[in-house]
């Protein structure tokens, strides 16, 4: 695909620094035998840095920012804004926007896709950046994810993640934003798991989260998920939250929310042998989503406001 554009067989851990941290993690992932990822590709960073090229403006304006306290909320959010602006209104170069139409052609033009930020500082042992970035879902068409592509470059500098940075002594210009473009998956229920207990740091005890309709809901904090640990393939403890809603793709494009019954909201989204097939042979915290009886380590379905 060239230096824009990687698939994810062409990615591992290596490629953080064209691909950013999803897109290495869905590389290892697509090599792992009985996960079954959504087909996709990354538009890599050099695609973000010849954006980045062609908005002079940008050296002075992430000067200031450099500059600024991370307390300083109104500087942060009028200036990250001001650059946000900027990188939305460049366009996508003509061969880049080519070979990204190429690539959808080959996975299916209508088809529904999720256009996801992966940003090269991300998943780090010091620094997490979760939930900082912007993320779509349930895209269709050339234009709409072409336009996706540059918001999630533009993403990079919302104000959360710019005071993130500010705060952890981040170098703006040293963190670059590729960009996933996946296939989308419609499940009945998604969520995270983790390989070890993040509340004990047990690493014998796996710990799924979960919660109806698309994981928007429950990383957003929307709905209180069901929480369950496995231990050597069987679930020792189950937590049922109170889920009163759940987030779905529209007909239309994107999503939105639907209120859950009263009579469904204690139910869990998960038997105990969804839950136990989840578990075994994964080796960090991911995400996934599961409709019927099809499991897929599929995208993190997020997209927050900023």
């Amino acid at each position: 695909m060239g230096s824009y554009l990687l698939g994810f067989q062409e990615t591992d851990q290596t490629h953080v620094s064209v691909v950013g941290g999803k897109g290495a993690q869905l590389g290892e992932l697509s090599r792992i035998e009985g996960v079954r990822v959504p087909a996709g590709f990354c538009v890599t960073t050099d695609a973000f840095r010849r954006i980045m090229a062609q908005a002079p403006s940008i050296d002075e304006r992430l000067d200031r920012l450099s500059c600024l306290n991370p307390g300083d909320r109104e500087a942060i959010r009028t200036l990250s804004a001001e650059i946000r602006r900027t990188l939305e209104g460049i366009a996508i170069p003509e061969n880049l926007a080519a070979a990204i139409t190429r690539a959808l052609a080959r996975l299916g033009e209508q088809a529904a896709y999720a256009v996801r930020s992966s940003a090269t500082a991300e998943d780090l042992p010091t620094a997490s950046f979760a939930g900082q970035h912007d993320t779509y879902l349930n895209l269709v068409g050339p234009t709409a994810i072409l336009q996706h592509v540059s918001r999630c470059w533009a993403s990079l500098f919302t104000e959360r993640a710019v005071t993130y940075r500010l705060r952890n002594g981040f170098d703006h210009r040293r963190v670059l934003m590729a960009v996933v473009v996946q296939r989308m998956v419609f499940p009945q229920a998604a969520g995270i798991l983790f390989t070890a207990d993040p509340v004990t740091g047990n690493r014998k005890i796996a710990s799924v989260e979960a919660s109806f309709g698309l994981g928007e809901a429950l990383v957003s904090g929307l709905v209180n998920a069901d929480v369950y640990k496995v231990r050597d393939g069987e679930v020792v403890a189950k937590a049922v939250g109170a889920k009163q809603l759940a987030i779905y793709a529209s007909p239309a494009g994107g999503t939105q929310e639907q209120a859950i019954g009263p009579e469904r909201q204690g139910q869990p989204a998960l038997t105990d042998a969804q839950v136990a097939r989840l578990a075994p042979g994964r080796r960090s915290r991911s995400c996934w989503s599961a409709c019927g009886p099809c499991r897929t380590g599929s995208a993190r379905p997020k997209r927050r406001s900023g």
